[in-house]
């Protein structure tokens, strides 16, 4: 596995692959999203009820998860702002203008490329999270990980928690051993590959949006005393 910042390489990415709206559909029934699916089609007509966990990662060390295929094939390295721009183009219902916001906000946007396509990328907080209006905050030896995708055509080699794995080992390097992130209570291949990666759920929350007019986060349960 060979390791890569942006301004270090010069590299002609290709554009990341569109797949058909029949295996999109059916992949999202595969990996049990239909719930998560529905939810997001309410959310584009003004109701949006989020259920989520806030979870702490890696709360016991974790051995580094095997991809199928040639690890050495893939390079972990930063990603730039431009090279956001063309492998999303491969991304549907993705806007410019979300993607542009995330980059901005975040302070590290990690990817693994593999011959010249970017096979997934995510995105790392240092400063406190404003989620939908919540503040989480975060401690200097602290990070929140988000936005985790990986590529269609790459899905089902293990690359979600093997690159979360390589993030997990970059802030170790800088001092920041407690990691956190937010998952939707319906995205069950998120709560998957997390939990490959020893996470555990500190809070269930709930997020309700009415036509952005009314907007409340309500705390469901808590697993921790803290």
């Amino acid at each position: 596995m060979e390791e890569k910042h942006p301004n270090s390489i010069e590299i002609s990415l290709k554009e990341s692959k569109k797949i058909s709206t029949v295996k999109r559909f059916l992949n999202i029934i595969k990996n049990g999203m239909f719930l998560f699916g529905l939810k997001n089609r309410l959310a584009k007509i003004g109701i949006n009820i989020k259920p989520y966990y806030w979870v702490k990662e890696e709360v016991e060390k974790s051995e580094e998860p095997k991809i199928k295929g040639n690890v050495s094939e893939f390079t972990f390295r930063e990603l730039s702002l431009d090279e956001m721009k063309l492998i999303s183009k491969g991304i549907d219902n993705l806007s410019i203008e979300n993607l542009m916001e995330d980059y901005e906000n975040c302070q590290l946007c990690m990817g693994l490329e593999h011959k010249g396509e970017i096979a997934a990328y995510m995105f790392i907080g240092l400063n406190d999270l404003n989620f939908k209006g919540k503040i989480f905050h975060i401690n200097g030896n602290e990070a929140y990980l988000y936005n985790m995708w990986t590529f269609h055509s790459f899905r089902g080699r293990n690359l979600a928690p093997y690159l979360r794995y390589k993030c997990y080992e970059l802030l170790k390097d800088q001092g920041r051993d407690t990691k956190y992130s937010v998952t939707d209570y319906f995205n069950k291949s998120s709560i998957k590959f997390k939990n490959k990666l020893n996470s555990k759920n500190l809070q269930l929350y709930i997020y309700i949006d009415l036509f952005g007019k009314w907007k409340r986060h309500y705390l469901l349960k808590s697993y921790t005393d803290k």
